[in-house]
């Protein structure tokens, strides 16, 4: 387009920023570019480009260069409009300058509209000062400028967080019979998300049937939390109706709740048949969604399985994270597999993943479980080397290897640096009373625990 000769009019220009501005992937640094090149060119900016390239430039958190850009089109005679203002207004509220941002509104000349509120109310939502965002609501309200439903959508959207039921409710009525605003879908998924986040599955359902009968769409945000809250009551085989039944396309989202639901409820094989159906239909999985699956073939004995898994996940470019081979690692240690463990460690390393705490404690917990204490021993006590501190698991581990092979001077040291230390066993370990009945447990250690207890 800057090479054409003739060079397309300001008009042309025009019509390609608006387009580069509205895509979502950082194409703020294209528009400033071209903006640049066009004035090398010698074509003049008018209102609507020094509109777009001020919006771009507040989005990218470039405030003092927005406003010198204000200064030069004021410079040449440019009014700011009402868009120019709300942009502007836009950048300070992301940096979370509410005040300078109210002060812009004040000193613009403008009678600010309900979108220069919407604006700063949900920027205000958005950082929890959901106090400041209903007096700015207040005052809006007595200036006469009535509120909309992005402006109520905004509001107990943010109330439903803070769990504030009764200003919800107070909000609503206010919105439906004085205003007579219907509510749309974002509303109706904030308020189900809400309340399957609050565990009230059967007010969700209620709500979800309501937007029904008023032929409201939901949306993947409102099927992706019903989804979610029938997952965790239970309700699997009704879960996956509603995906079958979805007015919209599925996400990786929905898939993925879907599988760690079937997962948890030891049906695995009914969760691979959901990757296998979202394969078909175009969606990859994610780290997530295999780290889901292995596990789920991990905790129901089948390590072989959860390895394919591991094998198909890489072949399908989904890169395994610390958490997929911390996965692996316990099953592999937890079956007496520790020589696999350790080389599997080392193709972490060799892929650059980074190796934390948790793996270490597995394989540590590994070596003391088939007796090769010296070996985890040495391996505990290379961790500060590494960089890395022994959590709970760590020390309860070694502690405990260190008594049964009779050590006691050893454990009795560790137990008394992890003392020192701070660190406290996580509650799963103390619970089940192993260390307090093994004979080989000394006594300071014993007393440890009970104080622990208390």
């Amino acid at each position: 387009m800057l090479h054409s000769r003739p060079l397309p009019s300001i008009i042309d220009f025009t019509r390609v920023l608006t387009a580069i501005a509205k895509m979502n992937n950082h194409n703020d640094v294209v528009v400033f570019h071209l903006c640049r090149e066009m004035e090398t060119l010698g074509i003049s900016h008018d209102l609507y480009t020094y509109t777009i390239l001020i919006d771009c430039l507040c989005r990218c958190s470039r405030l003092s260069l927005s406003f010198s850009v204000l200064a030069k089109m004021m410079k040449l005679g440019f009014e700011p409009s009402i868009v120019t203002l709300g942009s502007l207004i836009n950048g300070f509220c992301h940096d979370n300058r509410f005040h300078e941002a109210l002060s812009l509104v004040d000193k613009s000349g403008y009678e600010p509209n309900v979108v220069i509120y919407n604006i700063v109310i949900n920027c205000l939502c958005k950082n929890e000062d959901v106090d400041d965002a209903l007096e700015l609501f207040s005052l809006m309200e007595k200036k006469g400028i009535r509120g909309d439903a992005v402006t109520y959508n905004t509001l107990v959207n943010a109330l439903c967080n803070s769990c504030r039921w009764s200003e919800v409710a107070r909000l609503v009525r206010d919105m439906m019979k004085r205003r007579k605003i219907d509510p749309n879908v974002i509303f109706y998924s904030a308020m189900i998300h809400t309340f399957v986040k609050e565990g009230n599955l059967l007010e969700a359902r209620n709500l979800y049937k309501e937007m029904l009968r008023r032929s409201v769409d939901p949306n993947r945000f409102t099927y992706n939390s019903l989804i979610y809250g029938l997952c965790l009551d239970g309700c699997l085989g009704e879960a996956k109706q509603m995906l079958d039944s979805m007015v919209c396309f599925p996400d990786v989202v929905t898939y993925n709740t879907l599988i760690n639901g079937f997962c948890k409820s030891k049906r695995v094989e009914e969760g691979m048949k959901l990757l296998c159906e979202m394969s078909r239909q175009g969606i990859v999985g994610d780290a997530f969604t295999y780290n889901t699956l292995i596990h789920g073939y991990c905790q129901a004995g089948k390590l072989s399985v959860a390895q394919k898994v591991f094998c198909r996940m890489v072949d399908c470019g989904v890169a395994p994270d610390v958490v997929t081979y911390n996965i692996l690692l316990d099953c592999l240690c937890s079956n007496g597999k520790v020589e696999k463990a350790l080389v599997m460690v080392e193709d972490m390393e060799k892929r650059g993943i980074y190796v934390d705490i948790v793996t270490y404690s597995i394989v540590i917990q590994g070596m003391c479980r088939i007796g090769k204490v010296k070996e985890a021993w040495s391996l505990f006590c290379s961790l500060t080397l590494r960089g890395l501190k022994p959590d709970g698991i760590a020390y309860r581990t070694m502690i405990l290897g260190l008594s049964r092979k009779g050590r006691r001077r050893e454990a009795d040291k560790l137990c008394r640096q992890m003392n020192e230390d701070g660190i406290i066993m996580p509650v799963k370990c103390m619970n089940n009373d192993e260390i307090l009945r093994d004979r080989h447990t000394s006594s300071s250690l014993a007393e440890l625990i009970k104080v622990i207890h208390e």
